[in-house]
């Protein structure tokens, strides 16, 4: 039977850090046991694109970028018995799909064409576009996996009737609630049922972020913000450091954090920012952080969300069921897309990379066109 997808294809790399991206053709590898092959439609641009074109975070050049994708499937493996099936219906040719990748170069979304375990996609919704589907997988993914693994808090799948999390009152903060990992944390707590959800973003968020169930709002712009945040609340047991910068948000939550207090920061934590003349300074242990600034017994944890598969129930249904549930009925929203255009695959990519570099993004994702069809 022919092959219903080409031999090789294109796929946007990094060539050395900090470097103009480049474009190479790949092979399309066929899929083994319990692999899909899609054709990549549209992508988005995330921090960690930046972190691995300009500080070389975890890559070895050329590197393929790109950890979402978003398609149509074009070929299915034979099935794997060692997997656990889905809730939802088997895939079939044809099926839009959305997923986070990470492990392997043939995963990675800046292609025209991915080969990627079934778990680690779902169908996209029909009442969903799919520009703002691949909004959706990678920060709703850390989202759970930092409440959960990280913090410890329970999101249980399905949700019991008249569920109530044991730690439903206690304060949880969210410092960077405007950026995709906020915002899809905000949803995901209020709608397990966590009800003392304390956000910091700039104020122009503040609105959307109620509305996502937030209970109280701050603005990091104000300088006494660490203050405020204070007198609203004595202890706060769980922190999110949605940004994990050192002077940002770390140093404030220093001022914040108590014993016994759980900040988890993702990671890579962004130690020094890259300039025109200087590579960015990054740091994966949060142990080496403001040395001796945090409060004896607070415990900080480095956010990796690759890792998310180690919880078994996550691993086989977050992205298969749980995330397009999540979608259809409207209890998560995807993120607004800023539209990235041009006229090819590679300036595309570099437009997305230079916007990253800019700080350009605010509440919104860069989603941008992979395929040329």
């Amino acid at each position: 039977m022919t092959a219903t997808y080409p031999a090789t294809h294109p796929a946007v790399v990094t060539t050395a850090k900090r470097a103009p991206l480049s474009t190479i053709d790949v092979p399309t590898e066929a899929p083994e046991a319990g692999e899909v092959v899609v054709r990549v439609q549209w992508t988005s641009s995330s921090p960690l694109d930046l972190h691995q074109a300009d500080g070389g975070l975890l890559t070895v050049h050329p590197f393929i970028l790109g950890c979402s994708f978003a398609g149509i499937v074009v070929a299915l493996g034979p099935d794997d018995p060692t997997a656990q099936k889905p809730e939802s219906a088997p895939l079939v040719v044809g099926d839009r799909v959305v997923g986070f990748t990470s492990k392997k170069q043939k995963q990675q979304g800046f292609q025209t064409y991915v080969t990627v375990p079934r778990n680690l996609m779902g169908r996209i919704p029909e009442n969903i576009t799919i520009e703002a589907a691949v909004t959706v997988p990678t920060n709703l993914v850390t989202a759970f996996h930092t409440s959960t693994k990280d913090l410890g808090l329970e999101l249980p799948w399905p949700i019991p009737e008249n569920y109530v999390p044991p730690e439903a009152n206690a304060p949880i903060l969210i410092w960077g609630a405007g950026s995709s990992v906020g915002i899809f944390t905000v949803q995901v707590l209020h709608h397990w049922g966590y009800k003392n959800i304390l956000v910091v973003a700039s104020e122009k968020h503040h609105p959307e972020l109620l509305d996502y169930g937030a209970t109280c709002c701050f603005d990091y712009r104000k300088t006494d913000v660490t203050d405020r945040i204070r007198a609203h609340v004595e202890y706060i047991p769980y922190v999110i450091d949605c940004i994990g910068q050192l002077e940002g948000t770390l140093r404030p939550l220093s001022r914040i954090a108590e014993k016994g207090t759980k900040v988890a920061i993702m990671m890579p934590a962004i130690v020094r920012d890259a300039t025109e003349e200087q590579e960015p300074e990054l740091s994966m242990d949060p142990s080496e952080l403001l040395v001796g600034e945090w409060k004896d017994g607070v415990e900080l944890l480095g956010v990796r969300t690759f890792f998310y598969e180690q919880n078994e129930v996550f691993k086989w249904h977050l992205q298969p069921d749980i995330m397009p549930a999540l979608l259809e009925s409207g209890i998560i929203k995807p993120n607004k897309q800023r539209i990235v255009e041009a006229e090819t695959l590679l300036e595309r990519a570099q437009k997305a990379l230079d916007l990253l570099r800019e700080r350009a993004p605010s509440g919104e994702r860069l989603v941008w066109r992979v395929s040329e069809e």
